[in-house]
């Protein structure tokens, strides 16, 4: 009986011996095949641009998309940092240009870059249009990193208009470094009389991503120092935002 068992598993091994050996038996993974994945690579023609605030066309650099140095098709796309618009060409704001392509697998690549379109500066006695740089306060505290930030762009819309790029003087953009996904867009002051320091507000506006209601309370232009001061509440606290705006020609 044991001879029998003995014999047994001989005829096994030599079954599975002669098996791995036969050509005709497939071994996994002998139909894979190996490829060469080339990634897609964008290059830009030149950095980040900073117009004139007197432009009135903009020409983009623009950018060259590969795959393995072959040239493959670039998607461009733009948008504004403060007042929504779709070109740069809308006038003064940030703008981020974005770049994209992919290669035939749809693995993507980007790059971007960002231009600035300053406001001219106003003589803050017939207008308080122009860039800015801000020291910004919440109920009367300005920890280290909340001042001379920017820049902030006060734009000129006409008929005595004017947006505010952060109504709270980033104190969330630049100061804790959230960026613009927490600033306070879209407050619109009219100029009944600047010497007077005589303005309205269009109506209160939301802080990003945190909510809540910014009531424009006044605001104090000083031409000879070159300074706005904006006071604006907040009720998500409540907190009193006291922005000093001075007007800058240099921008970063």
């Amino acid at each position: 009986m044991k001879k029998s068992k003995y014999l047994i598993y001989i005829f096994s091994i030599l079954g599975l011996i002669s098996t791995s050996c036969d050509p005709s038996v497939d071994s996994p993974g002998a139909d894979d095949k190996s490829q060469v994945t080339f990634l897609p690579l964008i290059t830009l023609e030149g950095g980040n641009v900073v117009l004139d605030c007197e432009a009135t066309s903009y020409s983009d650099p623009g950018a060259v998309a590969s795959v393995a140095g072959e040239e493959i098709n670039l998607n461009t796309n733009v948008r504004s940092k403060y007042f929504g618009g779709t070109s740069v060409e809308d006038g003064p704001d940030v703008y981020l240009v974005s770049y994209s392509a992919f290669n035939e697998d749809e693995i993507p690549a980007t790059a971007f870059r960002e231009v600035l379109y300053p406001e001219c500066n106003g003589d803050l006695v017939t207008s308080i249009a122009g860039m800015y740089t801000a020291s910004v306060s919440r109920d009367g505290v300005s920890p280290d990193g909340y001042q001379d930030n920017g820049p902030f762009i006060i734009k000129d819309l006409g008929n005595n208009r004017y947006a505010i790029s952060d109504a709270q003087g980033g104190w969330y953009e630049y100061g804790r470094a959230l960026g613009v996904s927490y600033a306070t867009l879209g407050m619109i002051l009219v100029a009944n009389d600047i010497p007077s320091n005589n303005f309205t507000s269009e109506g209160p506006v939301t802080t990003n991503t945190f909510g809540g209601t910014n009531t424009f309370s006044s605001l104090i232009v000083d031409p000879v120092a070159g300074t706005l001061t904006l006071r604006v509440n907040w009720d998500a606290g409540p907190y009193a935002f006291e922005t000093v705006f001075t007007q800058t020609d240099i921008y970063y």
